[in-house]
């Protein structure tokens, strides 16, 4: 009886630690900021959007202008993005920003998400100003869920999109900074498409 007894305990103790370890950092060290309706409070909002969470989404359809600007600040990492875009989405994730509350591609790496962006070369799947992609636009991302992964060590930048790299960047005017999601202005600054969220994760390398 006390063999079985041993047994029985060291079949639950076993069990346990299994258990423990599938739902324990199986996450492999990647921190969610927005997962379904859940993270505004990750952010601090810069301008104008609506920013707002929608049907188990963080979602954003009005305003000039706006961002949701990460709290903390990163140099090297990954970021793994899952979004949806209409055609006419003016969008980005913009990273190693210089100034968290004036936000440009001027003083930051704005990997866009704008399909019809007046000037293609730096549409969707480009860094703005720093690396282009294939013109006419091969990387769209408009009517469907898509997702960014987007990797910065030391100078070189990589950004995939749903799985196919669309631009690889060795430049270091920016070295590290929080990052920010953008909601932004179309076309000759009419209103575009909305922008949604369903996941954002990131990891420090």
């Amino acid at each position: 009886m006390q063999r079985r007894q041993a047994l029985l305990s060291t079949m639950l103790v076993t069990g346990l630690l299994m258990s423990a370890c599938a739902s324990g950092p199986a996450d492999g060290g990647w921190t969610t900021l927005i997962d379904g309706d859940k993270g505004l409070e990750n952010w601090n909002q810069v301008g104008n959007a609506n920013w707002r969470a929608e049907s188990g989404l963080i979602v954003a359809d009005k305003g000039t202008a706006g961002f949701l600007v990460s709290k903390q600040s990163y140099k090297d990492f990954a970021i793994r993005a899952e979004f949806w875009a209409a055609t006419d989405t003016n969008s980005g994730i913009f990273i190693r920003l210089s100034d968290a509350k004036n936000i440009t591609a001027d003083n930051s790496y704005e990997v866009n998400i704008w399909d019809i962006r007046p000037d293609p070369k730096y549409s969707t799947g480009g860094i703005v100003n720093f690396a282009a992609v294939p013109v006419p636009p091969v990387f769209l991302a408009g009517g469907r869920w898509n997702t960014y992964e987007i990797e910065a060590r030391g100078s070189v930048v990589t950004v995939k999109l749903n799985g196919t790299t669309t631009v690889t960047m060795n430049n270091d005017k920016f070295a590290a900074g929080p990052f920010a999601l953008q909601f932004g202005p179309g076309v000759q600054g009419a209103l575009g498409g909305p922008i949604k969220w369903r996941k954002v994760q990131i990891k420090a390398l």
